[in-house]
C-alpha cells in the first residue's frame, strides 16, 4: 500500500529555545483527499524534540497539537497517520532524562489525540527508542534500551493502537535490530516493529553506489537487514554474521531530512 509524507519541513519556532515546529496544516485537508484518490493508504508527519534546547513546554505543545491535528485530518480523508514525535539523539544526557523528556512528550501527544477525537485503533506510531544522548560516556545495552522504552511506552501507549514501529534515528543497523529484539522477548501490548530509514538503506546505499552492476549485490544487502528486522520483531534475532559496516553509527547532529 502506498504512503505519503504530508508535512512541509521544519522550522524555528518563536519564543522557544531554539526549537522547531512542523509546517504544513494548511490546505492538508484537501491535498489528503487528493492523495487518496491517487492511492495512497496511509500518512506521514514528522515532528522533532531536542533535548539540549530544553525541550520547552511550548515545543512539545506544539509538536503534539500539530501530530494530533495532522492525525485527525488524515483519518477524516480515510488515510492511517503515522503519528512520528521524533525525540532526536542529540545530546550528552543520560538515559533517565530521555524517559522523562519521552513520558512528557507522549503524555501531551496522546492528550491532543484524544481532544481531536483521532481513533487510536486506526493509527500506527513511530517513536524513537529510549536511548542516552549519543554523546553521552556511556553506552546503554540492548536490555537496558528496551527495559526503558517499553516502560515509557506502557505508561503513555494505551493498549487499543494496534503498533509500534520504531525510527531508528541514527543508531547503527545492528544496534536497532539488537534494541528491537530485546523489546521482543516477552509479550506487549501492541505489535512491536519497525519503520527504519537509515538502519535499513545504510550498507544498501554503500553497496549500490549508484552503479548497475551493483543492483543485484545491493538487492541482497537489502533482503539480509529485512531478514534481521523480521526476525526481531519476532524476537529471534542472533546478532550473528553481521558485516562491519552494519555496526557503524549513522549519528548526525540536527539531522534533518
Amino acid at each position: 500500500m502506498p504512503g505519503i509524507k504530508v508535512d512541509k519541513g521544519l522550522v524555528p519556532l518563536p519564543g522557544s529555545n531554539n526549537e522547531s515546529w512542523c509546517q504544513g496544516l494548511d490546505g492538508l485537508a484537501s491535498r489528503s483527499a487528493e492523495y487518496y484518490k491517487q492511492g495512497a493508504r496511509f500518512a506521514k508527519w514528522r515532528t522533532v524534540v531536542s533535548i539540549p534546547c530544553g525541550p520547552s513546554a511550548l515545543a512539545i505543545k506544539e509538536a503534539a497539537w500539530g501530530l494530533a491535528r495532522y492525525a485527525a485530518i488524515s483519518q477524516d480523508n480515510g488515510l492511517v497517520p503515522i503519528v512520528e514525535p521524533e525525540i532526536l539523539l542529540d545530546g550528552d544526557h543520560p538515559i533517565e532524562r530521555t524517559l522523562d523528556v519521552a513520558e512528557r512528550v507522549w503524555a501531551e501527544v496522546f492528550y491532543y489525540l484524544a481532544q481531536n477525537n483521532v481513533v487510536f485503533e486506526g493509527i500506527l506510531l513511530k517513536p524513537s527508542m529510549v536511548t542516552p544522548g549519543a554523546e553521552h560516556k556511556n553506552k546503554a545495552s540492548p536490555e537496558t534500551i528496551a527495559e526503558f522504552t517499553l516502560k515509557m511506552l506502557k505508561r503513555r501507549v494505551p493498549p487499543s493502537v494496534p503498533g509500534i514501529m520504531f525510527l531508528s534515528g541514527g543508531q547503527s543497523e545492528v544496534e536497532a535490530t539488537l534494541n528491537l529484539n530485546a523489546m521482543n522477548q516477552s509479550p506487549n501490548p501492541w505489535h512491536v516493529s519497525f519503520s527504519y530509514a537509515r538502519a535499513l538503506q545504510n550498507s544498501v546505499l554503500k553497496t549500490w553506489q549508484g552503479r548497475p552492476e551493483n543492483v543485484e549485490a545491493s538487492q541482497k544487502a537489502l533482503l539480509v537487514r529485512a531478514k534481521a528486522n523480521s526476525q526481531a520483531q519476532l524476537g529471534r534475532y542472533t546478532g550473528e554474521d553481521e558485516s562491519d559496516e552494519a555496526k557503524k553509527g549513522m549519528f548526525v547532529k540536527g539531522y534533518t531530512y
